[in-house]
């Protein structure tokens, strides 16, 4: 066929008799002249543009600017772009209907695309380099377009066109598009005058792109990217080179960051605060606060959602389209086609007189859309635009989520900053109630708002779905539509089943996890008792209980995902099945496979219903809660402290130095005053005040109650003296110092603050805080953070003064221990300060602040009598006094009273005396005396303390907490290695790479074996057969209903027999359907559940019989990850992702199967697209592995400082940090809102990609079924492109599947590295029978060239040790730290490497005998006393071997007999986690008890008597003389008194003995070690 721009079947084509105008294919040429101009113009500009910034050199983003209307010219170009698409469409249609080629019906069209695409593309590049002059060329390319256009318009005006013709429709939209963008460009030159203007505006880009931190760009660029997410390809392509870190993903642009929003939200809020005042039982309104200020971009969303909604039902009409376009005859095709040309010729003549009929040629918008590419196109844009804008809706909505949380958190915090103490101590908001808030409510809101657009999308979509439903059914679509509606309550109520379920797992595990806890603290104890197999059951116990809950969570969690998956079948079987007896025939095809569509469609939205309705509910009640806390109590403006005297505004008129004028209010208030001080201080000055820096005149105060707990309070503080608070326990000397503070309510009375005193005009003074007293409270309180960040506490660091503080509280020697010495993390990882390690370092951040006054609060309670001197001494006279400090001091210890310069003495919450102490023995006789037999009987306890040191026992357990024995030869190898190891990591970067990319299938085959193979192999079969019946049903739809046009059937032809066999074949499938279904759901539950039991119990198990080595090396939080975070993942979160997984990939590949199966030709296009999506979720997984890991790690930090906070609110207020906690406060916020914000643009990323792909899977599948190539039947063309359709929706979950999978299975890793484990050998040579049943009867013990180490690749510690104990003998053992005795002691019990030499017990080697044997027939007193939670009696005898009497003999032999039978419930009476209830002492006595109700004739004591007071050591040496006396006994002494009555004494030094005697012998040698140590020990 001959080609020509005006086609070559007319001869008068070319005739202008009539006038240029006149000649419709001239005037399609005069359209293609500014299309080419544009194209002239931009391309060369474009690559000289190009060319000179190469892709070499990115743009800078700090170049960036929109210039205005940048939005409105993006979507203008984008419909325009539109509209092209269609006129090229119709011209093609318009053209196959004339006999030769008419270019000028399409060949415009298709310039004008071309252009509108430069156009943009050129506008991109001049806005990103910020040069606008170059603009000028598009404003005469709109003016060019907009004119041609017009003329074309009139011309069709003046033949009469209608808007029936779709080419004068065409041709109107776009003279109005042209003009819009005409006038967008006029406005770019009124506002940015870069040309007709003398001064062009200079106009800088925003705020945050200027600033190079911030890397997201999401508010920043153009339309197109910010729709597919363009910018985050770097950042998700470099994710496998190297991992993403916070530095990757920067700042938050200020609009999104907590301050901003949070500014926002409070101005919303008062105002609502300001509307309720008036009304007394009227709460604020959070909801409309949050409408407020969030309610635009929630509109915005609602709008795109609505939009996606009704985009998405061109899927179901474009289906039912193109399957009728099969099913019409072809015959009228012919006809249709010789009626046009005729006319057509007519026309173009230019003949004035038009044909009769001249409108045919022009096709009518309805024939255009009969045409079945035209349909597959615009199901393919419909597709694309409406995944668009879903994914657009769903970012916006997180985007504000993520904004109304980060304002939440900082209004919940600033609130938590000005809350009452009373509130928090007396109980009305506990710790757990504000982390709940922090924690789970905002997270709460956030998810609401995430989902609250589907709440109003929803029902429009259903209704919608129901009316088209109807158009294509008739009445019984309603049949169908009504199976849904009911079934959706029963959703609900399996949502709100599931949500009751998942509590009770909740309780049930945290049980199990506190358990778990206790076993693996007392796990030494356990072992060395052979106790480890009843814990371990008790464990085993509550996880039997939380697996039956998890049981009903998982039969839920199936008949949910059964639910949505049978309710579709279930609809379409109704509704077919009316519809063919009521019709008394089948649905068409088009009919079918439209409403099957529509039947998916509605399911989701229902499906979801339950979802958002139950969201919803817990909204209201988080905003309920939320209101409650913002509306409690506040604490009292300390107006006295910031500043404002106690003096009225008016009487300060009167001096001269304060006109009123000089109040400036921008200024804060302290730095006014600081200018009045002078004045304000003259008229107290009859008060005396000036010695005085806090007076409190008649004050009452109480804690909230209304109750006064301090009355008549009238004291004063002198200034640059030493006050002392005393008094006996409960009097209320904390409360006092916590009233002066402002922290209690002042019921009457005032607190009068003196400003500073010029006396000391010097440059020190100068320099302090003035208002802010440094306060170390009577619990410690310490900060997550560094040793030297907890005392200087946020103020400068001065080297001399840092040295001073450390020494004057003695802290050096403990920081020498900390393993990066005051740059340790406190309270991570596992390090814990003793209590009087954490009362040092309290009372240090008080002393080295700057501040003019000192609260300290009892700081010497915790700590021994060498400690509380030294600290008197430095720190207090000399550091403080030298300061000049003023300082008030709460104590008990009266002997420091001498050094007071003010005494106040307190009893019952009023003052009882107040004075030198010099006042108080000349007034107070009486009180002098007490006073004096008091300190006597402190002196004789000193005396008594000062042989037990607990300092430098404290010490000992910290070195032991750091540094389990010999690991730090140990940690300094394996840093080593790991050096070693980075160092060979550098230069293959590639292996990396291909291990960040590769999934762990071998973890997910381990994770599924352990389920069991034969669930395994029902699960995989079902799943199958599933899907192969699903696909089943369609297919039979299709047969069925393509029945009419097709000779071939598979049921018999005659009719009713035929409608029978159909339907009832079609019901068995579907019946079939809704099993499987149901079968599939619970055999993935029951696999996984029953994999999460199998792993827990060996992990357990594996624990529980690990050697004592693991637990020292391995840090406890790390072992009780693996049973609280791991185990969670394994129980609840992987069963459903599989299930999720394995239904999307399955559905995927039937759908590929059948649009292969139905049009083979889609084989071809598979390729390339599969591809594409290989490369999509590979570079996705990764990435997403990455930003689900910072926010986890971000997340915690957060919670973290909310805590903290609220714990040290007295702390932090009397510091007056509040400002600097808000601001750690808000960039903890930023930060893990950043890296949420960056995880959902991710995802949105890759639902754009895989939703594209999607598209085109159905544009190729659409086009590959029109193709006119012996063309598949109507049947199936409808079943493949319903199957197309639905891999949009799947191929996202699939990617999103496989990424919290990979993540998931990190959990099942780090389970199985324990489950390769060494256990102990627990098995021994001999049998139990040889053993006799009372074995060891004696206690005679031969240690025989004994060698032992911890493990076979570490130095031996005990080094051919030789020794023979005889029955019944008293053995002393000593040594420095380090020296072996310890270990030797953990030889008897095997719980170290014997590997060379034995021990004879009684003539049996014991390492011969079964472990547990030998374990439970010695008993053991540990250093640290270790109680479990229960009964005293479940202490003392876990077995439940013993009667009554002789738990009670054991407890009178410990002295304990009349404090457990004053306990309710005696032997029965409750023991709190770890013993809490009873003192050290207590405790180490019940161990006694404990090892004496093992009637074993060997008692190994490790220490025992290192961590006790002198009584209940005293108690514990008569014991082991008098009930002990007939056994056998070896002491490890700390303190070598202690052994000085034994019957034998062995000194040891590294591994050897180096001494071995009676003590009188060894004592008898000057120069032996003993007495050396004896001496020392004095």
């Amino acid at each position: 066929m001959k080609v020509a721009f005006c086609g070559n079947d007319n001869p008068s084509a070319y005739n202008i008799s009539a006038g240029f105008l006149k000649n419709v294919c001239f005037l399609d040429a005069l359209n293609l002249v500014p299309h080419v101009f544009l194209l002239f113009i931009t391309f060369p500009i474009l690559f000289i543009g190009w060319g000179s910034q190469s892709s070499k050199v990115q743009i800078h983003h700090n170049t960036w600017l929109h210039f205005p209307g940048h939005n409105l010219r993006w979507i203008l170009t984008f419909t325009l772009l539109f509209v092209h698409v269609c006129e090229i469409g119709e011209g093609i249609v318009s053209d196959a209907q004339l006999k030769s080629r008419h270019l000028h019906l399409f060949l415009p069209a298709i310039m004008g695309f071309v252009a509108a695409t430069t156009s943009i593309v050129y506008y991109h590049n001049i806005e990103t380099s910020n040069f606008p002059k170059l603009l000028l060329a598009l404003f005469l390319y709109w003016v060019m377009a907009f004119v041609t256009k017009t003329i074309k318009l009139v011309r069709y005006c003046q033949d009469g066109f209608s808007f029936q013709q779709l080419r004068f429709c065409i041709t109107g939209l776009m003279v109005v598009l042209y003009g819009l963008l005409m006038a967008v460009e006029i406005n770019v030159i009124r506002v940015r005058k870069y040309v007709f203007f003398t001064n062009p505006q200079k106009v800088k880009p925003p705020e945050d792109l200027q600033d190079l931190g911030v890397r997201f760009l999401q508010p920043f660029v153009n339309l197109l990217s910010k729709a597919t997410y363009w910018w985050m390809n770097t950042l998700i392509i470099t994710a496998h080179r190297k991992p993403i870190d916070l530095k990757a993903i920067g700042k938050l642009p200020i609009a999104m960051r907590a301050l901003t929003n949070y500014v926002c939200l409070k101005d919303a809020y008062e105002e609502q605060k300001k509307k309720v005042a008036d009304k007394p039982n009227c709460k604020p309104s959070i909801w409309l606060a949050m409408y407020r200020a969030f309610g635009r971009p929630i509109l915005l969303s609602s709008t795109f959602r609505y939009l996606a909604d009704l985009l998405g039902f061109a899927g179901p009409l474009c289906i039912s389209g193109i399957v009728m376009s099969f099913s019409n005859d072809t015959e009228d095709d012919a006809l249709m086609a010789n009626a046009t040309s005729a006319n057509y010729t007519a026309l173009t003549s230019g003949a004035i007189y038009p044909v009769r009929n001249s409108t045919d040629p022009f096709l009518t918008s309805t024939n255009f859309l009969k045409t079945a590419y035209v349909l597959a196109v615009l199901l393919f844009l419909a597709l694309i635009l409406q995944r668009t804008f879903l994914q657009a809706s769903y970012y916006v909505t997180i985007e504000t989520g993520i904004n109304l949380r980060g304002a939440l958190l900082a209004m919940i915090y600033n609130k938590i900053l000005r809350l009452s103490t009373s509130n928090l101590s007396m109980g009305e908001m506990t710790l757990g109630q504000i982390n709940n808030l922090v924690a789970i409510e905002t997270n709460q809101l956030m998810w609401f708002l995430f989902l609250c657009p589907n709440l109003w999308a929803m029902p429009v979509q259903i209704i919608m779905g129901v009316i088209l439903l109807y158009n294509l059914l008739g009445q019984s679509a309603l049949v169908g539509a009504a199976v849904i509606v009911l079934l959706a309550p029963i959703q609900y109520f399996i949502a709100t089943k599931l949500a009751e379920a998942q509590k009770s797992t909740l309780d049930y595990s945290t049980e199990r996890l506190k358990k778990t806890n206790e076993i693996l603290k007392g796990i030494k104890l356990l072992k060395l008792y052979a106790w480890e197999h009843i814990f371990c059951r008790s464990v085993e116990e509550t996880r039997v209980k939380e697996l039956t809950s998890l049981k009903t969570f998982a039969l839920y969690t199936s008949l949910s995902i059964f639910m949505n998956a049978a309710i579709p079948i279930a609809a379409v079987l109704a509704t077919f099945v009316t519809y063919t007896y009521v019709k008394e025939e089948p649905p068409t095809t088009a009919q079918a496979f439209a409403s099957l569509s529509l039947f998916h469609i509605l399911v989701t939205p229902l499906f979801l219903l339950s979802t958002v309705v139950r969201f919803a509910v817990k909204a209201v009640i988080s905003v309920q809660k939320l209101n409650e806390f913002l509306i409690s109590d506040e604490i009292g403006d300390d107006s006295w402290r910031n500043g404002d005297t106690a003096l009225t505004y008016e009487s300060c008129k009167k001096h001269t130095g304060l006109s009123s004028k000089a109040i400036n209010r921008k200024q804060p208030l302290r730095h006014q005053l600081d200018s009045y001080e002078s004045s304000l201080r003259i008229p107290t000055r009859h008060l005396d005040i000036d010695d005085c820096a806090i007076k409190v005149t008649n004050g009452y105060f109480s804690w909230g109650s209304g109750l006064a707990t301090l009355s008549n309070i009238d004291i004063r503080i002198p200034t640059g003296q030493m006050t002392m608070i005393v008094g006996q326990v409960g009097c209320g000397k904390s409360s006092l110092l916590l009233a002066i503070l402002g922290e209690m309510q002042a019921l009457e009375g005032k607190v009068h603050w003196n400003r500073v005193y010029e006396s000391e005009s010097s440059f020190e003074a100068s320099r302090r805080n003035r208002y802010s007293v440094a306060y170390a409270a009577q619990k410690p309180w310490l900060l997550n953070a560094t040793v030297e960040e907890n005392i200087t506490f946020g103020s400068p660091f001065n080297k001399q003064r840092y040295k001073a503080v450390t020494d004057a509280c003695s802290l050096q020697p403990d920081i020498d221990l900390l393993p990066f010495g005051d740059q340790t993390e406190i309270g991570e990882r596992g390090i814990n300060l003793s209590g009087g390690q954490r009362q040092r370092i309290c009372v240090a951040r008080a002393l080295y602040q700057n501040t003019n006054i000192v609260f300290l609060d009892d700081p010497f309670s915790a700590l021994d009598i060498h400690l509380s001197d030294h600290l008197m001494q430095e720190g207090i006279l000399k550091f403080l006094k030298d300061d000049k400090r003023t300082l008030v001091l709460v104590t008990h210890k009266l002997q420091y009273l001498p050094h007071a310069d003010w005494i106040i003495a307190m009893k019952d919450g009023t003052v009882l005396r107040e004075g030198t102490l010099k006042d108080i023995q000349t007034k107070d006789v009486e009180l002098y005396e007490h006073w004096k037999t008091l300190m006597n009987r402190q002196d004789q306890e000193l005396e008594k303390d000062m042989e037990a040191d607990q300092t430098t026992l404290e010490r000992k357990t910290l070195r032991r907490a750091m540094y389990p024995r010999e690991s730090k030869a140990q940690l300094e190898d394996e840093d080593e290695a790991e050096e070693e190891e980075e160092e060979e990591d550098d230069d293959n970067m590639s292996t990396v790479m291909r291990l960040r990319t590769k999934m762990p299938w071998k973890t997910c085959w381990q994770y599924l074996t352990s389920g069991g193979f034969l669930l395994l192999s029902l699960m995989i079969f079902s799943k199958l057969l599933k899907h192969s019946v699903i696909v089943a049903i369609d297919y039979w739809l299709a047969q069925w209903t393509s029945m009419t046009n097709n000779g071939k059937a598979l049921c018999s032809t005659e009719e009713p027999a035929r409608k029978t066999c159909y339907v009832a074949v079609f019901s068995i499938l579907s019946g079939a359907g809704i099993v499987l279904c149901l079968v599939t759901s619970l055999t993935v539950e029951w696999m996984g559940l029953t994999a999460a039991k199998n792993l827990h119990h060996d992990l357990l198990n594996k624990i529980i019989l690990g050697p004592i080595r693991f637990f020292d090396t391995t840090p406890l939080g790390l072992i009780l990850n693996r049973f609280s975070a791991d185990t969670n993942i394994i129980d609840q979160h992987i069963p459903p992702t599989l299930e999720s997984l394995s239904r999307s990939t399955l559905l995927c590949l039937s759908a590929i199967g059948i649009i292969s199966y139905a049009t083979p030709w889609f084989v071809v296009a598979l390729v390339p697209l599969g591809i594409a999506f290989y490369f999509i979720q590979k570079y996705f997984r990764v990435a997403s592995k990455d930003l689900q890991e910072l926010d986890d790690s971000t997340q915690l930090p957060l919670l973290c400082h909310f805590s903290e906070t609220a714990e040290g609110l007295t702390t932090i207020r009397a510091f007056r940090h509040e400002p600097r906690f808000k601001q750690r406060m808000l960039e903890l916020t930023d930060t893990n809102n950043i890296a949420y914000l960056f995880l959902s643009a991710a995802n949105r990323w890759l639902e754009v990609r895989t939703d594209y792909l999607g598209a085109f899977i159905v544009l190729t599948a659409a086009v590959a079924s029109i193709s006119p190539y012996d063309g598949p039947k109507s049947g199936l063309v409808g079943l493949g492109l319903l199957y197309a359709l639905t891999i949009t929706n799947y191929l996202n979950w699939v990617v999103r599947n496989l990424a919290d999978l990979e993540v998931q299975m990190g959990a099942v890793k780090k389970v199985n590295s324990f489950l390769n484990m060494e256990s102990e050998n627990y098995e021994g040579t001999m049998d139990i029978s040889q053993v006799p049943k009372d074995w060891p009867q004696e206690g005679e013990i031969k240690i025989e060239n004994l060698c032992v180490r911890y493990e076979n690749n570490l130095k031996p510690v005990l080094k051919h040790v030789k020794a023979y104990i005889k029955p019944g003998q008293k053995v002393g053992i000593c040594g420095r730290t380090g020296s072996g005795k310890s270990s030797l002691s953990l030889a008897f019990f095997r719980m170290v490497d014997i590997f060379d030499g034995k021990i004879v017990i009684d003539g049996i080697d014991i390492s011969k005998m079964p472990l547990d044997m030998l374990r439970s027939r010695l008993s053991i007193i540990l250093q640290d006393p270790i109680l479990f939670s229960g009964s005293i009696r479940f202490n003392l005898d876990p077995e439940c071997k013993c009667t009554d009497d002789t738990l009670w003999e054991a407890l009178e032999i410990a002295q304990l007999k009349n404090m457990v039978k004053s306990l309710p419930g005696g032997l029965d009476a409750i023991v709190t986690e770890g013993g809490e209830n009873f003192s050290v002492g207590q405790r180490q006595l019940f161990c006694l008890a404990r090892a004496f109700v093992r009637k074993s004739s060997i008692l190994i004591m490790d220490e025992a008597t290192a961590s006790i007071d002198m009584a209940t050591e005293n108690i514990l040496q008569k014991v082991v003389m008098t009930a002990f006396a007939d056994r056998t006994v070896v002491t490890i002494a700390h303190r070598v008194h202690t052994i000085l009555t034994a019957d034998l004494v062995i000194v040891m030094k590294r591994g050897v003995i180096l001494e071995y005697d009676t003590p009188e012998n060894l004592l008898a040698q000057e120069d032996g070690i003993f007495a050396s140590f004896v001496r020392a020990d004095m």
